[in-house]
């Protein structure tokens, strides 16, 4: 056998196909070591990989601009060759990731707190937002942490480059929530809404304590999710529990500790579990007593599970606060039930108007009640990004002197880790939406940028 097909055997034998052999070893050369070769596929595989991203992204876009004139959409993607040719033309080029390390995945750091939180001393952070990124208008997406391969640098990309700041609202609340923020805020003098919320589940819920056994080691619930229990679930811990011992047995405690885990599941009695109701959730999100009340269950826990937390929002806007001492005004991008609407209204930030574009009917229901009950400036709903075209934004820009904020996460339906079956990323349905929230802003920024 020749030295030739020796290392192609090798090649293949490690796991590489025949053909990217050959193409390595006409690249490098016959007598190229076998390290060599290793590293020239791998580059070319990047490459490609780079390539395809790149070509859907130009795909995703096409499609969000296709209602719009040419020279709107020749404009954007201008600005988006102008990117990628600044990173070397790939998904980082010759850039490492933020995490300071060539691995695609975006490092999330432990414990999640941000650049700062209250309570936790970390080495001050200094950051220089790209030029591109500096306001007007101050701008705020949030979406979860934990997404597919990719996703945080493309989003990042997107929005200036800016590093995002991720945050598990444990540190500040008794519920996990897991959750990446990308902004051109100010981070300094930042403080928290005052009083602080309860941090473990007996503060919240001081009376669940009579029922809790001692060996469900939970002080803290998990994230909240869109959906709860079912009847079947709890009826079944409790008769695997009353034909149990006391204590249960290891692996019945193991199997009653992971489905209350799972579920953030609290004892109400006896061997008897439930599901937070709407209001506890809604006392656990920051939000205000029977804020999604008037909606169905379903809605309200779908509602939510979807929502901000308003703790850590208010705490990452206050910086606002003494900036705009006359009020803001606002375009809400996927509003939902308002999370940054409380936030802000929490600080005593007034909000002279806010646009707010959200599809589901009952969140914009939800968000007028809370609007009309609380509120004396401007509330303009929208119910669909896509039909915000250049021409109109630029009328609320005209109408309103420009934005102080543009704020919203895009759907995370296809970027959230317990959607096994449509976690496609940035390319699934929902969560491509996020392309609009970048056009919009960069809409925004343009009309602004002329007044």
């Amino acid at each position: 056998m020749s030295a030739k097909d020796e290392k192609i055997n090798l090649l293949v034998d490690m796991g590489f196909s025949e053909d990217e052999a050959n193409m390595a070893m006409t690249t490098c050369g016959v007598d190229a070591d076998l390290c060599v070769l290793v590293d020239s596929i791998s580059a070319s595989r990047v490459a490609g990989d780079c390539h395809s991203r790149n070509l859907f992204d130009d795909q995703v876009m096409d499609r969000c601009f296709d209602s719009f004139g040419e020279r709107e959409k020749a404009r954007l993607m201008e600005e988006r060759k102008k990117k990628r040719k600044r990173y070397g033309g790939g998904s980082h080029g010759n850039r490492s990731s933020l995490d300071g390390s060539d691995d695609e995945q975006m490092h999330l750091p432990n414990p999640m707190v941000g650049f700062n939180l209250p309570g936790y001393r970390r080495p001050s952070v200094m950051r220089m937002l790209p030029q591109q990124a500096i306001g007007p208008p101050f701008f705020y997406y949030e979406n979860v942490a934990r997404t597919p391969r990719g996703v945080w640098e493309t989003i990042s990309r997107f929005l200036y480059d800016i590093e995002p700041e991720f945050v598990d609202s444990m540190h500040l609340s008794a519920a996990a929530r897991k959750r990446g923020y990308i902004h051109n805020l100010p981070i300094e003098n930042r403080s928290p809404l005052l009083p602080l919320p309860p941090k473990t589940i007996f503060e919240a819920f001081p009376h669940y304590k009579k029922w809790w056994p001692s060996w469900d080691p939970r002080r803290q619930l998990n994230c909240l999710q869109t959906t709860v229990a079912s009847a079947k679930t709890t009826e079944r811990i409790q008769c695997l529990l009353a034909r149990s011992s006391n204590p249960p047995p290891p692996s019945v405690q193991k199997y009653v500790i992971d489905e209350c885990r799972k579920w953030n599941l609290v004892w109400v009695g006896k061997n008897k579990v439930a599901p937070l109701e709407p209001n506890e959730v809604e006392y656990l999100l920051g939000f205000p007593r029977d804020h999604t009340r008037g909606v169905g269950k379903t809605e309200r826990y779908k509602s939510l599970g979807n929502s901000f937390h308003v703790d850590t929002v208010a705490y990452h806007l206050s910086v606002l606060r003494d900036m705009f001492p006359n009020g803001v005004s606002v375009l809400s991008l996927f509003t939902g039930i308002g999370g940054g609407e409380v936030a802000l209204h929490r600080l005593g930030i007034h909000m002279r108007a806010v646009v707010s574009v959200e599809i589901g009917e009952a969140n914009r229901r939800i968000l007028r009640g809370w609007w009309d009950q609380t509120q004396t400036g401007t509330l303009i709903e929208v119910a669909d990004v896509k039909s915000l075209t250049p021409d109109i934004i630029a009328s609320y820009v005209g109408r309103f002197g420009g934005f102080d904020l543009v704020i919203g996460g895009s759907p995370c339906n296809n970027l959230a880790g317990s959607n096994r079956h449509h976690r496609d990323g940035l390319e699934g349905e929902q969560s491509s939406l996020f392309y609009h929230y970048f056009r919009i802003l960069d809409v925004v920024k343009s009309a602004m940028a002329r007044m």
